[in-house]
């Protein structure tokens, strides 16, 4: 049987400041199927919101722990996934995510 591979980002240990930027760029190193294991000390709406913006539904988000002060999320990639509404052109176009290594690759410049 298939096992997806889960990979563990937790921003507590991350400066606020640089947060965004790194899971941006940890999700887009992530291949079609992969899911990255994030644990933070609060819920992440505003990035969920952005991820939802940046990737459509080519980010599946899904809560595995949603308690205050642990808060654990899977973000899957599934390029497979239809496009939402409103997502963005490349999103929709089916171009995230390069494979090989590539990631992602909707981030823009």
């Amino acid at each position: 049987m298939f096992e997806t591979a889960v990979h563990p980002f937790d921003a507590r240990g991350v400066a606020k400041r640089f947060r965004h930027a790194a899971i941006f760029g940890a999700l887009e190193s992530l291949e079609d199927g992969e899911v990255m294991r994030f644990v933070n000390d609060h819920d992440p709406l505003p990035l969920i919101n952005q991820i939802q913006q940046r990737y459509g539904n080519q980010v599946g988000v899904d809560y595995v722990a949603r308690e205050p002060g642990n808060i654990v999320i899977d973000f899957k990639i599934q390029l497979g996934a239809p496009a939402a509404v409103g997502a963005p052109a490349a999103a929709a176009a089916g171009s995230c995510g390069g494979g090989g290594g590539h990631g992602c690759g909707c981030s823009g410049s």
